[in-house]
């Protein structure tokens, strides 16, 4: 999984009497990118990962990996009203993952700039990124050289950085890694 090569990357912090490795975990993205959907998939929960509606407010869930790690993913509502709120989650994140519409076109311009405001916030400084381009099984789908390019991503250099084309609702994608860049 793209998410756990760069979480080894990381210093371990250790879950007290456990030895259990635990990452706080940003999910966030513009809103029907599909961030629900891909927790979902990221806990197994493949039965029910289809009936997802708006997430208003957040979403957290802990998922144990075959790798031993703990992650506790905070998935936070992408709406225009959320957003501002989002500086909220931002302390003590180990990893960002940002979710892109691959099929949302009109708005990868948006979605770039709240993606490199994130990253200029201080309480986000050196922390890993790793960004799905989801919805790759729809035709009109940009590939992930052309959101990479669209979000300016080679100019990310403060920190680790992959993106990822995937579809959270096939699952494809979510457990492999494309381009990777720091």
């Amino acid at each position: 999984m793209g998410l756990l090569s760069l979480l080894r990357k990381l210093a371990v912090h250790t879950t007290a009497g456990t030895g259990i490795a635990q990452y706080r975990i940003l999910l966030l993205g513009l809103d029907n990118a599909g961030k629900t959907t891909l927790l979902k998939i990221l806990a197994n929960e493949t039965d029910d990962h289809m009936k997802t509606s708006p997430t208003r407010g957040f979403n957290v869930k802990t998922v144990q990996t075959d790798s031993g790690f703990r992650l506790n993913v905070w998935d936070v509502g992408g709406q225009r009203n959320i957003r501002p709120y989002w500086t909220n989650y931002l302390e003590n994140a180990d990893a960002l993952i940002y979710v892109i519409d691959s099929a949302d076109k009109k708005r990868l311009n948006e979605s770039g700039e709240i993606l490199f405001d994130l990253l200029e916030d201080e309480k986000m400084a050196g922390v890993p990124l790793i960004v799905f381009g989801n919805k790759q099984d729809l035709a009109d789908a940009a590939s992930t050289a052309d959101i990479a390019r669209s979000l300016n991503l080679h100019t990310v250099r403060d920190r680790a950085w992959q993106i990822q084309g995937c579809s959270a609702a096939t699952g494809e994608g979510v457990q492999s890694t494309r381009k990777t860049g720091y």
